[in-house]
């Protein structure tokens, strides 16, 4: 006997097990007891439709047994809205108390997906966001500062409810200065004073479809960046973001000098290079330039002695040069 079976609460309702293909099923899945009995229960609320505080009560169950089951977190999201209609409820109240429950179960399942589309769900309900919500995710990226699923749920939410001015870049700078690394920073950074131009309809950014570009914003952000590079050249990020910044003027050229700071000279390997990334971004710079010597020798040392991990990366890069490659 179960939870569920020993109720009265639930007398009315059959439940329906699962259809493993017959009696005796050739991978039957082993539940627990526990688990197969919520399921049963809650396969037979979905079939008759029930939307009550029972069936509420009953996802929250199953959603402690298994927070990945995607289709029990659809079913008490309707359930939730649903009620609300019926109780004539605060739907904001509702939503509310919600999330402090969500919370707790976001806290103990950190790379769970579903959860960050059900709280999304959620937050499309809403007029505003609630002040709770930006501490909370800050406790999240406490525990996984590179967490991609709320990474993506902040930027969604930076879009629903248009942040993009308010505490998105200090946030930003906080984490960017805890940890130079944080290579999720480094692309929210470029979402937070990039991302609002992109055309819906194209998917291109406003500055490649109509040549509008800030070339203030692109300064001071080339600056931030090569402070930033300064404190550990061999961090891929920062060297990834001054990229795509220059990209927005045509061309990489502008940081030409700045990428041989850390590279050293190139016939003299003596000399050293502190970033590999720094010599990728030159050998782009002299490809750029139509120098196709320098360019292959900063592609060499790359293939055999700075990364020869990606030999054939680098060997491919050579080719497009029309130079051979370099032997292991």
């Amino acid at each position: 006997m179960g939870k569920y079976s020993e109720s009265e609460d639930w007398a009315d309702i059959v439940p329906i097990p699962q259809d493993d293909g017959g009696p005796n099923p050739l991978a039957a899945i082993a539940y627990s007891n526990e688990y197969r009995e919520a399921m049963d229960y809650l396969r037979a609320v979905m079939a008759n439709n029930e939307q009550s505080e029972r069936a509420l009560e009953l996802t929250e169950h199953v959603i402690s047994m298994n927070p990945a089951h995607y289709t029990v977190w659809l079913y008490r999201a309707n359930t939730l809205f649903e009620l609300q209609k019926q109780n004539r409820s605060d739907l904001q109240e509702d939503i509310l108390e919600e999330l402090k429950w969500l919370d707790g179960i976001s806290l103990r399942h950190l790379k769970n997906y579903q959860i960050w589309h059900h709280r999304q769900t959620l937050m499309t309900r809403l007029d505003a966001l609630p002040p709770s919500e930006l501490p909370f995710l800050a406790r999240m990226f406490a525990k996984d500062a590179k967490n991609y699923h709320v990474w993506s749920y902040r930027q969604w939410l930076v879009r629903h409810f248009s942040l993009w001015d308010t505490t998105e870049l200090p946030y930003v700078e906080t984490l960017l200065t805890a940890d130079v690394r944080n290579n999720s920073a480094w692309n929210h950074r470029y979402f937070i004073l990039f991302g609002r131009d992109i055309d819906p309809k194209s998917g291109k950014g406003l500055d490649e479809v109509g040549n509008i570009v800030d070339e203030d914003l692109i300064d001071r952000e080339v600056e931030y960046a090569k402070v930033k590079i300064r404190l550990a050249p061999q961090n891929q990020s920062p060297w990834n973001y001054l990229r795509g910044l220059l990209r927005k003027r045509g061309s990489l050229l502008e940081c030409k000098e700045f990428s041989e700071e850390f590279v050293g000279d190139l016939e003299n390997e003596a000399t050293g290079c502190r970033s590999s990334h720094a010599l990728d971004f030159l050998a782009d710079c002299c490809a750029e330039k139509k120098d196709k010597d320098r360019a292959g020798r900063a592609l060499d040392l790359l293939a055999r002695r700075y990364d020869p991990i990606r030999r054939g990366y680098w060997n491919y890069r050579r080719g497009l040069l029309g130079l051979g490659a370099v032997e292991a």
